[in-house]
């Protein structure tokens, strides 16, 4: 064990990264502050890009890390230590978030804070659609998942300090146990959050599956942004002695299934609009359907469902750990614009014709400038620990999994 004392990510790569993500989202900050002086709701807007998407990506991470307690495998205890650091990133997501926050409390983002209270959907919803309990509900999202974030790295923690094998299994039993229970709690508040901050953009417009496909869709996230991080790493000590072939392969086959299960959900949730066909729930898919948004729409079936699918069926592919880190990142860029045909069709304060296709320049700065930060912090938390969970009575059998056939 003496030998792996020395299992940090590598700090001279870690470090070049993270100082290029501070200068570019320091200086993508800036830009964003200037464009909100201009148009406050555009750049607020765009900002709400960035955060759902890296703020899910951190979020992800949480539930991934949950779902690998509970279930177990090889290729779990091998990405851990990226997870954790994926979740210890909540600090800085909650920071993004104040922007909106303001946002909301200022009446300058969501259509929903200008409409009258005699409006049918205010009226019937009532105190749940007021600026301040929706920043309430989004403080008590923030302060489950803290909770929740802190446990599984205190026990993690925990575990590296033990000192004997049995030590070490009551531990990772423990966290095994609290994961079961507390996944479905984290789901339900991801389908709260994902209302408050996605759904309320449209205020006259529901779905019933809206919250599974941001648990789907930030797994999704997650899995990929982990594949990249892990590729780069795995020819570089100390991971070169760690990371195999079978690793990327699970990997592979998880992203895979994600992918069909992200394209299952928003399939489902078209099926049951159109086939209900009632005016209120069809609005928000006409807007999509027309102009520049509906060839978005169809990129988005065949780039973010039909090409990864049929790439990831192939079983050399997900095991040449670069080419399924290239992927990966194709597939977090369809992400972000799956989360912009979300956003950018949806109403605006300042009118306007209802689905006009507007893409403005905010809109790449915005997710640059969060990105950036979220980025740099992550880096720092991936060098804090050792980069494997030596400790892990699992981890020796997970190192032998990746060097099979």
């Amino acid at each position: 064990m003496a030998k792996r004392d020395g299992y940090y990510a590598p700090a001279e790569m870690i470090g070049r990264w993270r100082t290029l993500a501070l200068g570019v989202g320091g200086i993508a900050l800036i830009v964003w502050v200037v464009g909100a002086y201009f148009n406050t709701e555009q750049a607020l807007r765009s900002w709400l890009l960035g955060f759902i998407f890296w703020g899910g990506i951190g979020l992800g991470s949480l539930g991934v890390l949950m779902l690998q307690y509970l279930t177990g495998g090889a290729w779990g205890v091998v990405i851990r230590r990226i997870l954790e650091a994926g979740t210890r990133t909540l600090p800085i997501i909650f920071l993004m978030f104040i922007p909106l926050a303001i946002g909301v409390w200022t009446k300058s983002v969501y259509e929903w804070t200008h409409l009258p209270p005699d409006d049918y959907a205010m009226a019937h919803r009532g105190i749940y659609m007021t600026p301040w309990f929706w920043i309430v509900r989004s403080l008590i999202y923030f302060t489950i998942w803290g909770g929740i974030i802190y446990l599984l790295n205190k026990w993690s923690a925990e575990q590296e300090a033990t000192s004997t094998v049995e030590e070490s299994r009551l531990v990772l039993e423990k966290a095994s146990r609290f994961s079961g229970p507390t996944l479905v709690i984290y789901a339900l508040v991801v389908t709260f959050a994902a209302v408050d901050w996605m759904l309320t953009l449209d205020a006259h417009w529901f779905s019933t599956i809206w919250g599974l496909l941001f648990v789907a869709g930030w797994a999704l996230s997650c899995f990929c942004f982990v594949v990249f991080i892990l590729a780069n790493m795995s020819d570089k000590a100390p991971m070169d002695g760690v990371v195999g072939k079978r690793h990327f392969h699970d990997l592979g086959k998880l992203m895979l299934a994600l992918t069909m299960v992200w394209a299952y959900f928003n399939f489902s949730q078209f099926l049951i609009i159109w086939a209900g066909n009632l005016p209120e729930e069809t609005g928000w898919y006409l807007a999509r359907m027309k102009g520049g948004w509906g060839y978005m729409g169809v990129a988005l079936i065949v780039f973010h469902f039909a090409f990864p699918f049929l790439v990831l069926l192939q079983q050399d592919f997900k095991r040449r750990a670069r080419w399924l880190a290239t992927l990966a990142i194709f597939i977090l860029v369809m992400r972000l614009v799956d989360m912009f045909y979300l956003i950018g069709p949806s109403n605006r304060i300042a009118g306007g014709e209802k689905g006009a296709f507007i893409i403005s320049w905010l809109d790449f700065v915005g997710p640059v400038a969060v990105g950036g930060i979220w980025l740099w912090w992550f880096f720092g938390e991936l060098m804090k620990r050792q980069i494997v969970p030596m400790k892990d009575p699992y981890f020796e059998g997970a190192v032998e999994h990746g060097r099979g056939h």
